[in-house]
């Protein structure tokens, strides 16, 4: 594999994966691109040239141990690169892997940033620093060079400043360029083992050793620059006036300054971005969207806060469902207490509640809706706890008066939840528990509410009470047959309920019952 192979596009082995894995290439080498530039060849030839009193013919010799050299780095570093880069390559290109490989290969991917700064202060300085002293220091012996011996030592010192600038500036820069590969990898092991791979906390390079060793080296590079450049300058200090001393210094000065707020910025970055996605997911977490677990990308302490945060999600997710489950228990008890009191009702509440759901899901509800109106058809009989013994359960036909009775069931099912704390919890419920017994026509009760003033849970729930209450026994009577009970829903359309309400639970029926028309 070569250079040219990590960047073809045309292997149709490559698949689906490969875009994000030449992104990261292609990445990689621009930064390795830019860093150098700005690194050897911007800050090292205006050190050389601006510092160093060279004659005509020697400019020559030094550009040509500088392309010398670097074609020499470029070679001991491409091979280094492609070592680096063997496990992930074979991840994306090769044959199917076992989950030990792909773990193997997602750590390499975190350790990439410290195997880039290897690979600068090893290939990269070593690639170029040794041939370049080698043919200077043989091109001062044979007199193609007049410079005195020891600036061979302080030019190599040099390049382990510019060197060590590099290291930082493409360390933070691989940092940026790992993440969306790191999520390929992730979403492709889901995908395929059903395993979110993490850290798990663990760290790799710790903010401290990161911290420090970034602070060292932007506040001594510059220092170390001007040094050395001051310690060569010296020496034609008699034979320069103040203002090219100026003029060299301040250029000197600036590239140490842009350095250091260059380093600075990348070091701000790297924390920030960690700090801004947690708490974006905290302000998701405070919205109460719970399924919202922070990306574990991180290889240093933020792994541990990131492994923290994402099982306290997993904690109030639990929480939340067994909360749910207790709420739906409590709701399933006080409508089978309620139903209790009324042999003949046994069951009505758990009834109505699977014919509500029955009629939303066919009318497109989503499950959220779909949720609440079945506690709602649960609960929406609780008012008649308040109704006397004597009118709930008595044998005959009931009086107006205490027919009056009955009819408060709605408000005061309302009243009772209105107690219920917190009151943001109830607040769905109460519309649908009031409205149940409202007429599509306006001459239903309490409040006479008529069409689309109705609540949606109340026209739904009326529907489904309405087809349980027909067909169940009374004291006084027995329950309808279900098709009389549809034909009276037919017949009831438009007037005492919505009609596509109805016709929706009219055409489900018939389509259990097997009937077309």
């Amino acid at each position: 594999m070569n250079t040219q192979d990590i960047l073809e596009c045309t292997d149709e082995k490559r698949g689906s994966n490969l875009p994000t894995y030449k992104r990261f290439i292609q990445h990689v080498i621009l930064n390795y691109i830019i860093g150098s530039f700005i690194a050897v060849l911007l800050v090292g030839m205006i050190f050389v040239f601006s510092t160093l009193n060279v004659a005509h013919y020697e400019i020559l010799g030094l550009v040509k141990i500088i392309a010398f050299s670097s074609v020499i780095m470029i070679a001991c570093e491409t091979i280094v690169f492609r070592m680096h880069l063997r496990p992930v390559h074979r991840f994306f290109y090769g044959n199917q892997e076992t989950l030990k490989d792909v773990e193997a290969v997602y750590i390499r991917v975190h350790h990439l940033p410290n195997l880039s700064v290897l690979r600068i202060v090893g290939p990269h300085l070593l690639g170029f620093s040794i041939p370049a002293a080698v043919i200077a220091l043989w091109m001062i012996h044979t007199g193609q060079l007049t410079f005195p011996l020891y600036y061979v030592g302080i030019a190599c010192i040099g390049a382990c400043l510019v060197a060590s600038m590099h290291a930082l500036v493409e360390f933070f820069l691989t940092m940026r360029a790992i993440k969306p590969l790191l999520e390929e990898i992730r979403d492709r092991t889901y995908q395929q083992y059903g395993l979110n791979l993490s850290l798990r906390g663990r760290v790799l390079l710790s903010l401290r050793h990161k911290f420090q060793l970034s602070a060292t080296l932007i506040g001594a590079f510059p220092l170390f620059l001007f040094c050395l450049a001051t310690q060569i300058r010296l020496e034609r200090l008699e034979a320069t006036d103040s203002s090219s001393y100026w003029a060299w210094a301040g250029t000197i000065l600036i590239f140490g300054v842009a350095f250091a707020y260059l380093g600075g910025r990348l070091l701000t970055r790297e924390i920030e971005q960690p700090i801004h996605h947690l708490l974006e997911k905290m302000n998701a977490v405070r919205e109460g969207r719970l399924n919202s677990n922070a990306s574990d990308l991180y290889s240093d302490e933020f792994a541990e806060l990131v492994e923290g945060f994402n099982m306290m999600i997993e904690g109030l997710k639990e929480r939340e469902e067994k909360n749910g489950q207790l709420l739906d228990s409590y709701f399933a008890t006080l409508a089978a207490a309620l139903d209790a009191r009324d042999a003949y009702t046994a069951g009505h509440s758990l009834r109505v509640a699977e014919y509500s759901v029955l009629i939303g899901r066919k009318g497109g509800l989503n499950e959220t809706d779909l949720d609440l109106l079945r506690k709602t058809a649960l609960l929406h009989d609780i008012g008649k706890i308040g109704v006397a013994d004597a009118v709930l359960l008595k044998d005959g036909k009931l009086t107006d008066e205490e027919f009056d009775q009955i009819k408060m069931h709605p408000v005061m099912g309302e009243s009772i939840l209105r107690q219920v704390e917190p009151a943001y919890a109830m607040a769905p419920y109460l519309p649908g528990v009031r409205s149940h017994h409202e007429r599509y026509d306006g001459k239903g009760y309490p409040d006479q509410l008529a069409g689309e003033d109705i609540p949606l849970f109340g026209r739904i729930i009326a529907v489904a009470d309405a087809y349980d209450a027909m067909t169940s026994d009374r004291p006084y009577r027995q329950g309808m047959k279900e098709e009389k009970a549809v034909m009276i829903l037919e017949e009831g359309k438009g007037t005492q309920w919505d009609p596509y309400f109805a016709e929706l639970f009219v055409k489900e029926w018939r389509r259990n019952k097997g009937i077309t028309s």
